[in-house]
Parts: structure tokens; sequence; C-alpha cells
């Protein structure tokens, strides 16, 4: 597969549309707000006017959008994808949203497209190293059909079923934003005590919170709170209970720059 359309060219998008074309493909982008796309005609990309003229050639589609709602306007609303996109073509769905979410976009679709379930884990570093890890939930053949283009991108991890790839990113996702306020708290009682900053890290980091520590390091991840509290919520959406992610929504809601990144939440500069 060499012709591929992105819709969607935030952060992860753009970073995703930029790693294709350096792995060879011709890629062809469309965002919603066309100069968060303009800069990828620089890198090689063609920019569509919309999402319909995006996917006219293209023999695999990726969405990397904020959530449901603006996944299902892209496909199937004004100039829709949908309609332009030709028979034999896979959609693979990178967008977080939830399981349930996820299986009605892939019970829309015509049969003559075929559609592969696959949020991915990991921020724009991740997929400038190819290193990302991608949930793949959808039949073993459409994931067998788009592999090359998957592993240009980082790891596949067969999930199972359509639904199963979303569901498996929520729950690593609610292990990192949980962690993330775990070590938040950690620090509010390492300063309650007086305890300099930097032996409390220290000392952390010897034990269970290393990766949410690695992860509050991270200047390359552009994970902004807004989407992560997005995604708690998704997670939670049908648990009866579990009140340690309910606490961190509330962490999330709570923070003053929503647009930030969530290792903002953690302050490491006076280590």
């Amino acid at each position: 597969m060499t012709n591929l359309a992105v819709l969607g060219t935030g952060h992860m998008g753009a970073a995703i549309a930029r790693r294709l074309l350096v792995a060879g493909h011709r890629v062809t982008v469309w965002n919603r707000t066309p100069s968060r796309a303009a800069a990828l005609a620089g890198s090689g990309a063609v920019i569509a006017e919309t999402p319909a003229k995006a996917v006219l050639d293209a023999d695999l589609i990726i969405t990397m959008l904020t959530d449901a709602t603006a996944v299902e306007a892209a496909l199937f609303g004004p100039d829709a994808a949908v309609d332009a996109t030709r028979s034999g073509a896979i959609l693979v769905q990178m967008s977080t949203i939830g399981p349930d979410e996820t299986r009605a976009l892939a019970a829309r679709l015509p049969t003559a497209i075929s559609f592969l379930d696959a949020p991915v884990g990991g921020s724009v570093g991740a997929v400038d190293a190819g290193k990302l890890t991608i949930f793949a939930g959808g039949r073993d053949k459409v994931i067998e059909q788009a592999g090359p283009m998957l592993r240009d991108l980082g790891t596949v991890h067969d999930c199972g079923p359509v639904g199963t790839g979303t569901a498996l990113k929520l729950v690593v996702n609610t292990a990192m934003i949980t962690a993330l306020g775990a070590l938040h708290d950690s620090l509010a009682v390492a300063d309650a005590f007086g305890i300099d900053r930097s032996l409390a890290l220290d000392a952390l980091t010897a034990g269970p919170l290393n990766g949410a520590i690695r992860r509050a390091s991270n200047t390359d991840a552009k994970f902004a709170i807004s989407l992560a509290a997005k995604d708690l919520r998704l997670a939670l959406s049908d648990v009866r209970t579990a009140p340690i992610a309910a606490a961190a929504v509330q962490l999330l809601d709570d923070a003053t720059d929503q647009r930030a990144d969530l290792a903002s939440l953690i302050n490491l500069e006076n280590r």
C-alpha cells in the first residue's frame, strides 16, 4: 500500500503523516483547520480541502481525530470520506474513542471498505522513532493487509475483534493517568513533610512509580490534559466503581491549562 490518507493533523496525526512520508508512502492529509495541515506540504504531503478529496486514491485511510463526533463528521458528514472511498480500501481508526463507538462506526461502513480498530500507545517522539504501540482490533486478514504500513509506525499487537483495540488502549491510559495522579499526590506528601523534591524523586524512581516519573520527564509528549480527561471518562463509562480513576478525572478537571501536556500536573523543575 503506497497511497495513504490521514484525516486529522493535530500533534499525532501530523507526526504519523511525516513518518509515513519518510517511509516512502504517498500521503494526502486533511484537517478541519486547514492551517494545521499546511506545514506538511513541505514534507511532501498533498493537502486536501475536504475528507472526500483526501481519500479519493487512498488504499488505506487513517483517522486521528479528537473524539467520536469528529470521526463521524469526517467519515459521514458533509464531503464525507466514506462516499469517496474506493472499494477495497482499509479504514484504520486510530483516534481514542469508546469501544461501542468504534463498533458503531464499523457497522455503518459499506461492506466494500475494511475496518481496523487501531489506537496507539506513545506520543510524538514514539511516532518519529517508529516505536508506537498499536492496539489492533479486527479481522486477521485486515491486520495482515495493513501490516506494512502499521509496522512503519511501530509494533502491532493483535487484540481480537473490532473494539478490543480501543478497549485495551483505554486500560493502558487508565493505568498511566492514575499513576501520574499517584505521583502528584506522593510529591504533595513529600512537600508537606519538607522532603527535598530531588530526594523524593530518587526514592520513588526505585519503586512502582518509576514509569510515571519517566512520563512526567518526557518533554516530547503532547497529550493534552483535556484529552486525557476525555479518555479516562470513556474508560469509566461502563465501570461500576473505580474511585482512583474518578479522583484522577477530578485532578485533570482542576488543571488550569487544559491544553498543556499531561506531565504539567507534575512539577519536576525543582529537582
